[in-house]
């Protein structure tokens, strides 16, 4: 039985198609689940039970189960556990921010990235999600907060997993969230460690998303030992690839540090950050440090976060400081954790 959720428009035409079904039926179908997130075929009585019935034979429309589901203090951010059919498991957030709603969701279970910082790389890649297993994590917080009278309002994938390392099955993701749930493309997310197949291969894609490296230092060495995975690529080879994305796109690129006490974190490292992007139209984007419990790393303080802040901003460079949301339940930066039964 197929996952309906990996369905995109021209696939459900196809298959109406060849059942000798009109194509209007596709929209009527689209709008059942994704208007009215309806999660039963029998439930669409605007079409015949022939074709319920058919719909109901050849699709399923639940590929997770909810196991847990929390709230940070400040009920400002929710963390959702999803067991998968192979009983592996992934995690997504929510995160409330004024009049938005930002769901980070993951692209794969565990991740070959292995950051020395992140919890979901521990134990390296167990697998990549299948389409319908990441449309399904938006579509589950989407009726989650149809109670409270809320929508989604942005998309990140920024959760489990390097998202350019399961291409297929993120860019269809992405084509379904902009043409069936009906989010803009602008408010959608995709955050890299820098693998720039995946990143030339989105330059050509006909939808136009934001981007965001995880840079996390300015020079090859440093980020090597930060980030195993960058032996891959050299780092102006991933500056070249993000500067060519940005300008067909037309779309700042934006870069993620996380600041590690002792480790990225000093005077002389923000002054090499500035130096590698004085030329570039880019947001810097600053985190501290969120622990990870068996990872011997800390925080750096606030002064020196701010230090930092001040030398990138002094010499030019657009910057942010993240305030950290869902440290409390384990669901920052970095803190998403591949768990097993």
């Amino acid at each position: 039985m197929k996952y309906f959720y990996g369905l995109e428009k021209k696939d459900l035409h196809e298959w109406l198609q060849s059942r000798n079904y009109p194509a209007y039926r596709a929209t009527q179908i689209f709008d059942w689940v994704y208007e009215k997130g309806v999660v039963n075929f029998q439930e669409m009585t605007t079409l015949g039970k022939s074709l319920r019935d058919e719909l109901q034979e050849t699709f399923s429309l639940a590929s997770l189960t909810q196991e847990k589901e929390v709230d940070s203090d400040d009920m400002e951010t929710t963390k959702f556990l999803w067991k998968l059919s192979d009983k592996s498991f992934v995690e997504s957030v929510l995160i409330r921010s004024g009049d938005r709603r930002t769901l980070c969701i993951s692209s794969q279970v565990g991740c070959p990235a292995r950051c020395a910082f992140c919890a979901s790389g521990k134990e390296g890649l167990l697998r990549n999600l299948e389409t319908a297993e990441i449309v399904e994590q938006v579509m589950s917080v989407q009726k989650y907060l149809s109670f409270e009278g809320e929508k989604i309002t942005n998309i990140v994938f920024m959760g489990m997993g390097e998202p350019l390392e399961n291409y297929e099955a993120v860019t269809s993701t992405i084509r379904i969230l902009i043409d069936l749930v009906g989010l803009s493309q602008r408010k959608i997310t995709v955050s890299t460690v820098g693998v720039i197949e995946g990143i030339e291969r989105l330059e050509k894609e006909d939808f136009k998303v934001s981007l965001v490296l995880s840079l996390h230092a300015a020079n090859q060495k440093l980020r090597k030992k930060i980030i195993p995975y960058a032996r891959k690529y050299l780092l102006e080879d991933i500056l070249e690839a993000i500067k060519k994305y940005s300008k067909e796109t037309k779309r700042d690129v934006t870069y993620e540090y996380i600041l590690i006490k002792d480790i990225n974190d000093s005077k002389q490292d923000a002054i090499e950050l500035a130096k590698l992007l004085r030329k570039e139209q880019c947001t810097v984007n600053l985190i501290p440090y969120n622990p990870v419990q068996g990872l011997n790393l800390s925080r750096p303080s606030s002064d020196v976060i701010e230090s930092f802040r001040a030398t990138l901003v002094g010499l030019g460079i657009r910057t942010t400081w993240r305030y950290t949301k869902g440290k409390d339940i384990a669901a920052a930066c970095g803190q998403l954790a591949l768990i097993k039964e």
